[in-house]
């Protein structure tokens, strides 16, 4: 008997967090009068996870779909761009099987309060910190997916975004070195005083920038397990990629760097241990050398400058923690999960600079 008939691991959601409340009979109205043949009544609810746009669950009568939204109070628009998500998937939904397929988008504001978008709705498997038991029978059919997760990357990275209607997307030239400066600038601001001061490795960054890449591309910038889709009926299979949110133009190398700073392989220190929050440690994961590897031999870009683009991972997860840890320490979130994250910069700081230590470049 396949695993998945012995027990149903597919992602759920839950109650509606207080203050992030949808007014589901104007929603009701406005998408069954939109959409053709969809009835109600509505039933809403909220994905916990996530702590950037919020992703609700709507369920009609026959139908379920997923709308999106900038977080409650947000005033810069174009850090919460729901129009910008919006054309992204409807120009990726055609040419890469794994982006959902948006219906609607609502620049409205006077709907709900903010400009929202609805889309398909992806019912499966997301592998968060464990992978759930039973659901994969041996190491071989882990390192399966894994491979998958690598080749859907690469398909990402090689789609012809100019000739999709993408080519306004982002700015490739000079991506690698914004990217840099303003993740330093980011560190700086956000810096307190019980982590460290990171500036080897920002320095470290500045320097070795690599030359523009002749390989631009659509990145995702946030490409793990954790907004991967697997399909409930087979779970070696990709269905969907979400929280397309960073989603830009530039150098694919760096969406690789992104991806490996959250991977924790088995052999890592047990601080990295401490701070890993997806299965990558298991027997048949992929290690990051044999992903960078793979990634190589598959896209046929050359790998010289890769502990760069690992280092950069490292370090702006460690700022995207830091700006968390910030508004906690200033007494600007009660996240109890907060309280733990300065440690969790100290670990990707030393991290990063054993990637240093290590590197030829």
């Amino acid at each position: 008997m396949h695993p998945m008939n012995q027990m149903d691991h597919r992602d759920r959601p839950t109650d509606v967090r207080p203050g992030e409340e949808l007014a589901a009979d104007v929603i009701e109205a406005y998408l069954t009068e939109a959409i053709p043949d969809l009835k109600g009544p509505l039933h809403v609810q909220q994905y916990p996870c996530g702590a950037s746009n919020l992703t609700y669950l709507l369920s009609f009568a026959d139908r379920q779909l997923v709308l999106r939204r900038p977080p409650f109070g947000t005033k810069a628009a174009t850090a919460h761009d729901m129009g910008r998500e919006y054309k992204v998937l409807s120009a990726l939904s055609s040419h890469w099987p794994y982006a959902p397929r948006p219906l609607i988008y609502c620049e409205d504001t006077s709907v709900i309060g903010a400009r929202f978008y609805v889309m398909e709705h992806l019912q499966g498997i997301i592998l968060r910190k464990e992978i759930p038991e039973g659901l994969f029978s041996t190491p071989e059919q882990i390192r399966q997916l894994y491979e998958k997760f690598v080749n859907a990357l690469v398909e990402l990275h090689s789609l012809d975004y100019a000739s999709i209607g993408l080519g306004n997307l982002g700015k490739p030239e000079g991506y690698v070195r914004r990217q840099v400066l303003g993740w330093n600038k980011r560190f700086r601001a956000a810096r307190t005083s019980d982590v460290p001061d990171c500036e080897a490795v920002m320095t470290w960054l500045e320097e070795k920038i690599p030359p523009e890449t002749n390989h631009a591309g659509i990145i995702h910038n946030d490409f793990k397990l954790d907004n991967i889709v697997l399909d409930p009926s087979d779970p070696y299979r990709i269905i969907g990629v979400l929280d397309w949110e960073m989603c830009t133009i530039g150098d694919p190398l760096m969406d690789l760097g992104c991806t490996l700073g959250y991977w924790v392989q088995k052999d890592d220190p047990e601080e990295r241990h401490i701070i890993r929050t997806m299965p990558t440690h298991v027997d048949g994961a992929l290690t990051r050398h044999q992903f960078v590897d793979l990634y190589g031999r598959i896209s046929g870009i050359r790998m010289d400058h890769f502990d760069f683009y690992h280092c950069f991972g490292l370090f702006r997860l460690a700022v995207i923690i830091q700006q968390i840890y910030y508004r906690f320490y200033h007494g600007q979130t009660q996240n109890p999960r907060a309280k733990t994250y300065a440690q969790g910069v100290h670990v990707l700081e030393r991290a990063s600079r054993k990637v240093m230590a290590q590197s030829g470049l």
